[in-house]
Order: C-alpha cells, then structure tokens, then sequence
C-alpha cells in the first residue's frame, strides 16, 4: 500500500503575528477548531503538542493548514522551517490532527461559584431563518472564502436590533487590521444586499 508523501509549504497572511502552514492533504474534514492554549487542545494531539513550543500562542486548524499565531519573542524566519518540518514528520507519521467526534460531544457541566464570562456561541445554520439564515448565506457566499484563504475565519452568532453579531478566528482574531477591514468590508456588504435591515456589523475576536 502507497502512503501518501505529505508536503507542508508556508504561507503569509494578513496577520503577521500569524502564518499558515498548508498540507497537500485535507487535515479535518467538518469543521475548524481554534485553541488558544493547551487546556483547549485535549481533542487535538497536533496542537498540544504545538503548545510546548514556547513561542506558539494560538492555533486554528482548518481544512488543509494548520494557521499558527505566535509570541512575539521570536520572528518567523527564525523559526518557520522547524514548524513546517515538525508539522510535515506528524501527519507523515499518520498521527492524528484532531479527534473530530470527541470535539463534537458538549463538555460536562462543571459547577462553580464564580461568575463566568458569557462564550460566544455559534447558531446552528439549518436551524436559521428570516434574515438570520439571509446573513449566513451572504457571508458564506461572499465573506468566508477570502476570509479562510487567509487562514481565518468568520462566524455569525447573532442578529438583533439591526445589528450583526460576527466572530473572528484565526489569522482574522487579534490582525492589526482585519477587525475594522472586515467590520467596514461586511457591513457595506450587508446593507447593500439587505437595504433598511441592517444598522452596523459588531467583529468580536474570537
């Protein structure tokens, strides 16, 4: 039986605190995941183990790239050649990228006394209707494809009183630019395609 010769190249993005790692081969098949420490990477053995390189921040794993955000106490060039061959040895190893059907299972309720900050929560798309599922369309049709082509992400979370609610992931969370590039980009986007219906577009980092 052949085994596939994995290939990784580097990829700039928008964000130059991140870069995109893509293989010659999809890497997840349902979804993209986004882990901004260890704790959050227990369903990925790729990123936890991305985590104990000390300059690596944050992760966001999506179809055929691995998108890597960095601490500034390194500078790319110094470094991109040993992620890129770590990441390649991985998958041509046939280690695992992200256990897909334990991330899709809800974590157990943990009880607490401390008041937790509200997670951003993404709505089922087949579950949206009216404008809501409108929205969605838009973004998926004209919005998402740049945005991933990035090595990031945007999701919609919620529509209310002419607001869009929209969270930013990957190469797109913390971009110097992209947040006030994508708010202004989507919202005249928007309010071209849904004219009276839309007051303003709100970005969250994810």
């Amino acid at each position: 039986m052949n085994t596939q010769a994995i290939s990784i190249y580097a990829e700039s993005t928008p964000n130059p605190g991140v870069l995109k790692f893509v293989a010659n081969k999809n890497l997840v098949l349902e979804a993209s995941y986004e882990f901004k420490n260890i704790e959050e990477a227990k369903h990925s053995a790729l990123a936890s183990r991305l985590f104990h390189f000390p300059f690596v921040k944050q992760i966001f794993i999506s179809a055929n790239y691995v998108a890597i955000t960095k601490f500034d106490i390194v500078e790319w060039n110094e470094v991109m050649h040993e992620m890129r061959q770590f990441i390649t040895d991985w998958l041509q190893e046939g280690k695992e990228v992200v256990n897909e059907e334990a991330a899709k299972l809800p974590e157990p309720a943990v009880e607490t006394t401390q008041a937790k900050e509200p997670a951003f929560i993404v709505p089922d798309p087949e579950k949206l209707v009216g404008i809501e599922k409108r929205i969605v369309e838009i973004l998926d049709e004209f919005v998402k494809p740049a945005v991933q082509g990035d090595g990031g992400n945007i999701a919609f979370t919620k529509y209310q009183d002419g607001d869009v609610h929209v969270l930013l992931q990957g190469a797109c969370s913390g971009c110097p630019s992209s947040t006030m590039t994508l708010k202004s980009g989507i919202e005249t986007l928007l309010k071209d395609m849904l004219p009276d219906q839309i007051r303003s577009v709100v970005a969250v980092n994810g």
